[in-house]
């Protein structure tokens, strides 16, 4: 894990993708970025059973889309402080570190899934039963393209 974006953009190998996760103890939004790191799109909802079917499958997508570092969203309060869900997610990476070795980062995703939510019902005007099955794995390309967007800015 690196606290800065800095030192986690030299970790990087050049010419891979960066997966991007929204965490949920029921569903894994995963988005993917291009192998120039420029945008990040949604890519699939896991649909969590068990950690070893979860490292699974994680190491499934880091194989096929040439991962090279991996981006949490880490849900911090509004105040800035950390919560139970953040927690969580600290673990389930530290779970996945053990399994993939890769680098990874956390990137504050505070209001990431509402924003999302907000932009699929007003600008695409997606129902409800869609808006849930791509929900998750919006959110995550979210999170991904504003770590981008930062790493772009990165030194």
């Amino acid at each position: 894990m690196f606290e800065n974006i800095n030192d986690f953009k030299s970790a990087l190998k050049k010419n891979t993708a960066i997966m991007g996760f929204d965490y949920g103890s029921k569903r894994l939004g995963v988005a993917v970025s291009d192998l120039l790191r420029m945008i990040g799109s949604s890519y699939k909802t896991i649909n969590r059973t068990n950690m070893k079917a979860d490292i699974a499958e994680i190491k499934k997508i880091v194989e096929e889309k040439e991962i090279g570092g991996i981006v949490y969203g880490l849900p911090l309060q509004m105040n800035g402080e950390e919560g139970d869900v953040a927690k969580e997610v600290r673990k389930f990476a530290d779970e996945v570190a053990k399994h993939v070795n890769l680098p990874f980062f956390f990137w504050d995703e505070r209001l990431s899934s509402s924003a999302m939510e907000r932009f699929l019902i007003k600008e695409v005007d997606m129902n409800r039963k869609r808006r849930k099955e791509v929900l998750d794995s919006s959110a995550a390309s979210f999170i991904l393209q504003g770590f981008l967007d930062a790493l772009g800015h990165a030194s």
